[in-house]
Parts: C-alpha cells; structure tokens; sequence
C-alpha cells in the first residue's frame, strides 16, 4: 500500500515507518518543518497549510502528530496547544483527504484512554462512555475531528492509546534513571490503575486496523492486563532488581507537576482491549513483566 504518515518521528511513528517498509509498503512522511528520510509532503496544521493535491493516490493515511502532553508544566498555552494541535491538526486533514478525487480507504488517527477520565477500579470498553477533565474533553474532540473524511466514505479508526512502554522514550524511559539508582515508588496511593501497551503491540495494532475492514471507529489500543501504580511499581523493580521503596505521596507529585499530576499520575483508567480481541489481534506481549523484561532486554 501506499501509506502516508505523520508523527513519525515519535515513540510510535519511529517504530511503525521502518515495520511498513519492511512489509513493502510504501512510506510518505507528513511533516512540519525540517528533512526527514525517504519521501515526505509538508504542511502547517496551526496554519491550515496542506496541498490537497499532495494528498491523492494513497491507500491509507497514519496520523499520530500532535504535541506532548508529558513534557512541560501545564499552563494555559500549553494546553490550547495540547488541543489545537490534535483538534485542529486532525481537522485540515481530514477535510483535505475528503476533497481527494481518490481518497484513501482508511484514516487511523491517534487518540487516548483519557477519553473515560480518571475511574476509579471499573472496567472500561470501546462502549464506556466519557469522562470528565481536560483530557477528556480533548479527546471527545479530537475523535470528533476525522468526521469530514467519514462523511465522504473513508474508514476511520481512533486508536485509544493507553500508556506506551519504551525504553527509547515516554514513560518507561523517564522512569529508568530513578529505579535503576534505587529512588523509584509508588505514586500517591499506587491503588490507581494503569493501562499500558508495549510499544511493539501499538505498532502492531496499527498495522491490525489496517489490513481490517471491520475495524472501525474507537479501539482501546492497551494491553489485555492493567496494573495498578504498586504492581508497576513492584513489577519493574523487580526487573530491575532494584528495590522500590520511596514513595511519591499525591501532595507531592501535585506540587512538582500541578494538575497534569490528577490527570495523569494520579488518575486511575481501568480499559481492555475489547475490540482488538473480538477481531482477532494475538498480543506479543499481554503480561507486564513480559513486556517489560523484552523492551528492557
């Protein structure tokens, strides 16, 4: 296939491009600014500046772009750039794509677990509804955005990305210093549930809901098996085998990251992978310690 995607010089993008080309597919980056290898079209989403022209003749379009919501304290320019460059990003390409005189068959397009908010220990599905917060909010928008390409035909996919284990960057990278001198804990309560995919299953639930039809809509793009902030915690220590006894109590983790602490350290998000199951997606890595012991080698 013919295949263009953003964001791909990100935690997932950087795996996924290399994982299409090795299948023979052919790959086109959609990029802001500066060289990227191989073949590449550029735009400016903040801008509204993408050729539609640029855009025909692709079989399948990845979009993953959009700013970090990790790095950097929260503040009100932050945010509006955590949403526009989501909302308003996935909006020019979706209209862009629906004016093709060929459009593409498919649209996956990022999104998040935060879509159900901070829940507590109940069990969420591609059939929960929302939840409530700023990520929330972002989300319901963002998933909204695609609609001018739905409207004219094209499958679109909103990939609901739980927490992303890599030892080359998120979160998993930020946590190997302290753990590996022995500082790593429990954050808050460490009652809170995380849902987590090995980066190798986000790429292979991409190339999942581009080679199937019936993949539609939202999909929860997280491992079969969440933990809580403790099991993670215990679990890679014990990988590590380093020893995990200093805590980070809730009062704490606000005062140094103020409220994307609540919405991300603290929040607890409990979501199976209903979809990717019912369609036949085999996980490589559906355990934890699995998962951990081959990204960590």
């Amino acid at each position: 296939m013919n295949i263009l995607v953003s964001g791909s010089t990100g935690l997932v993008g950087a795996e996924l491009v290399p994982a299409l080309a090795g299948q023979g597919h052919v790959v086109t980056r959609l990029i802001r600014s500066g060289d990227a290898p191989g073949k590449t079209i550029r735009w400016d989403p903040e801008g509204g500046q993408l050729d539609t022209a640029a855009l025909e003749g692709f079989d399948a379009v990845i979009h993953l772009a959009g700013e970090s919501i990790a790095s950097g304290r929260w503040n009100t320019a932050k945010k509006a750039r955590i949403r526009e460059s989501r909302v308003q990003g996935t909006r020019l390409l979706a209209e862009r794509l629906a004016a093709t005189s060929r459009t593409p068959r498919v649209l996956i397009c990022a999104s998040a677990i935060g879509y159900y908010g901070s829940r507590g220990d109940e069990i969420m599905t591609e059939a929960s509804s929302t939840g409530s917060g700023f990520l929330a909010e972002v989300c319901r928008d963002w998933e909204a955005a695609p609609a001018p390409a739905s409207a004219k035909g094209i499958r679109v996919v909103n990939c609901r990305f739980g927490v992303i284990l890599s030892a080359r960057g998120g979160a998993l990278a930020k946590m190997l210093l302290p753990f590996r001198l022995g500082t790593g804990g429990k954050i808050g309560s460490g009652g809170q549930y995380m849902s987590w995919i090995a980066v190798d299953d986000a790429v292979g639930a991409i190339e999942h809901g581009l080679a199937r039809d019936k993949v539609q809509g939202p999909i929860n793009c997280v491992a079969p098996n969440p933990v809580t902030n403790l099991q993670f915690t215990k679990t890679l220590g014990r990988v590590l085998s380093r020893p995990t006894i200093i805590p980070m109590p809730a009062f704490a983790a606000r005062l140094v990251f103020g409220e994307m602490a609540d919405e991300l350290l603290l929040s607890s998000t409990r979501v199976q992978p209903s979809k990717l199951l019912e369609t036949g997606y085999n996980f490589r890595w559906p355990e934890l310690e699995g998962a951990l012991r081959h990204l960590l080698g």
